[in-house]
């Protein structure tokens, strides 16, 4: 069977993605390596508490060789518009959780607000990369 076990997210400085994480996501770290035959590349995985089998990693954007300048550019500049990616965040109170992560400084793009599927929020983090904090409320199957 194929399951999923990391996604990547590109983080403008490694240190600061693991703060607001850690620290206002409340995700722990699942890994923190860093490989000096490589040129000192950092492996930095975070997940949810309890979420076994699946983490984040923060990725630091690389320069050349790996990436050249104008393609490091073009995700700098999506990363700074929010168009990198989207992490999908579910919780049972959308509100609740809101408040929660408010309190700790998460800085909200969206309230909470009533939609079609539940109630759904968006946040990005220091790099920009989009979250969206939902929860879920289908309706009942005719």
């Amino acid at each position: 069977m194929i399951r999923i076990s990391t996604a990547q997210l590109w983080v403008h400085d490694q240190d600061e993605a693991l703060a607001f994480y850690t620290e206002k996501l409340g995700f722990e770290v699942r890994s923190d390596v860093t490989i000096a035959e490589l040129g000192d590349f950092r492996w930095l995985t975070v997940a949810p508490p309890g979420q076994d089998g699946v983490a984040i990693v923060l990725m630091a954007i690389p320069g050349p060789p790996v990436m050249d300048a104008d393609t490091r550019e073009q995700v700098e500049a999506l990363m700074a518009r929010g168009f990198a990616g989207t992490v999908f965040l579910e919780t049972e109170d959308c509100r609740a959780s809101y408040e929660e992560l408010r309190s700790r400084g998460v800085e909200f793009s969206e309230e909470p607000e009533e939609r079609p599927y539940g109630i759904d929020s968006g946040f990005r983090d220091p790099s920009g990369n989009s979250f969206r904090l939902t929860q879920v409320q289908l309706p009942a199957s005719v």
